[in-house]
C-alpha cells in the first residue's frame, strides 16, 4: 500500500516516511542524511536534503537531559583573536542558558567534511562560523536539517543569502595609513594578510587610498603579503627593513604580525618608533602591553561575536534578521608611532 503523498494531518510536518518515499529511499537513508553519514551517493543526499529543506522538516524536540549548545566553528584557534570571539559568543550564549561548543576544522575558507557528522550529533541551537565563505553543499545541509547559521567574516566577503558579521576593514586600513602620513611619514610600508582573503586585500587599498590622498607614491617593494601570524610579520618586516632605502614606519595587517615586526626592529637595531614607527590591526589584549605599547587599528571582535550570536538566536525563533552587520573600526594611538627620525 502506498504512504499518503501530504504532510502529516496534525502538525502539517513531513514525516521521514514520507520524506524517503518521495525520494525513493529508505528511511534509514533518510536518517544517516540528517545525522550526516557520508556513506550517502551525493545525487540521493541532495535530494533528500532538498526535500527536508522545501517541507521546513524539524526534529523532534530535544530531549530535557540535553544541554543546549551553541557550537563556534574555525579553521584554526591558536589565534589570541579567536578569544576574543569566543568570549563574545559565551556572553550571549549564558543570557540564553546555553553552553558552547568549539570546533576546528578545515582551511580558512570552509569547515572540513568531517564536520558536518560530528555537528549533527551534537545537535547544537545553531552554529556561529568564522569563514571567508561557506560552500552551498555546507549552506544546504545546514538549512535541509533547520540549524541556523551565521558567519563572523573577518574577510569581509559574505555570499548574499548568508547572515554575517563583519568590520570596516578599508576604513581602518585607511586610518592606520593615515595615522603615519600625519607623524610625518612618507615611506611607508604594508604587510597585509593572505592575498586570496578580501580583509586583506581591503586593508591594502585602505593604505593605497590614504597614500595616494596625501600625495604619496606607493612603492610596490613596501607592499608584502603576510599570514597574519608572528612569524609572517617578522619575515616580511625583515625583507623591508634590508632594502636600500627601507621604510620608516610599517603598517602591519594584524597584531601580531605587528609584534614580528617589532622583533625584527629589534633585531635590526632600530628603535621603535625612534627609527621605526609600527601599527597593527585587531587591537587585542597583546597589543597593550607589546614594547613599545602597539599603536592599532580597534577591530570590535567580541561585539561582533555578541551580534552574530544574537543574530543566530533570532533566526532560530523565526525573527527577521538584516543579512550583513558590519561594525565600525577605530585607530588606538599608543606608543609605537612617532615623528621620523630627523623629521
Amino acid at each position: 500500500m502506498l504512504l499518503a503523498m501530504r504532510d502529516d494531518e496534525k502538525t502539517g510536518r513531513i514525516t521521514l516516511a514520507q520524506v524517503a518515499q518521495r525520494a525513493g529511499v529508505s528511511i534509514s537513508t533518510v536518517s544517516k542524511v540528517l545525522n550526516g553519514r557520508q556513506d550517502v551517493a551525493a545525487p540521493t543526499r541532495i535530494k533528500v536534503e532538498r526535500l527536508l529543506e522545501a517541507h521546513a522538516y524539524r526534529r523532534t524536540t530535544r530531549s530535557a537531559h540535553e544541554a543546549p549548545l551553541i557550537e563556534i566553528v574555525f579553521h584554526e584557534l591558536e589565534s589570541i583573536w579567536a578569544m576574543e570571539l569566543i568570549r563574545g559568543v559565551e556572553n550571549v550564549a549564558k543570557t540564553h542558558g546555553a553552553g558552547v561548543v568549539l570546533t576546528e576544522s578545515g582551511t580558512r575558507h570552509a569547515p572540513g567534511p568531517e564536520w558536518m557528522e560530528a555537528m549533527l550529533q551534537r545537535r547544537p541551537l545553531g552554529v556561529v562560523l568564522v569563514f571567508s565563505a561557506l560552500p552551498g553543499e555546507v549552506k544546504e545541509q545546514l538549512r535541509a536539517r533547520s540549524i541556523p547559521f551565521v558567519i563572523i567574516d573577518p574577510a569581509g566577503d559574505p555570499d548574499p543569502d548568508v547572515p554575517s558579521v563583519g568590520s570596516a576593514n578599508w576604513n581602518g586600513g585607511l586610518a592606520a595609513t593615515r595615522h603615519l602620513v600625519e607623524c610625518g611619514h612618507r615611506r611607508i610600508g604594508v604587510i597585509t594578510g593572505p592575498e586570496d582573503m578580501l580583509c586583506s586585500r581591503a586593508r591594502l587599498d585602505g593604505y593605497r587610498s590614504a597614500m595616494t590622498m596625501a600625495g604619496l607614491e606607493v612603492d610596490p617593494g613596501l607592499i608584502l603579503f603576510g599570514d597574519f601570524h608572528v612569524e609572517g610579520g617578522y619575515d616580511r618586516a625583515t625583507e623591508m627593513l634590508s632594502l636600500p632605502h627601507p621604510p620608516t614606519a610599517i603598517f602591519a595587517g594584524s597584531d601580531l604580525q605587528a609584534l614580528g615586526v617589532l622583533e625584527a626592529a629589534r633585531v635590526h637595531g632600530l628603535r621603535v618608533p625612534h627609527d621605526l614607527s609600527v601599527v597593527g590591526y585587531d587591537d587585542v589584549s597583546l597589543a597593550r602591553w607589546a614594547s613599545p605599547a602597539l599603536t592599532t587599528i580597534h577591530q570590535p571582535l567580541r561585539q561582533m561575536a555578541e551580534e552574530a550570536t544574537q543574530m543566530l538566536m533570532r533566526l532560530r525563533d523565526k525573527e527577521p534578521v538584516a543579512t550583513r552587520l558590519e561594525l565600525a573600526t577605530s585607530l588606538v594611538v599608543r606608543k609605537s608611532t612617532g615623528a621620523p627620525a630627523g623629521g
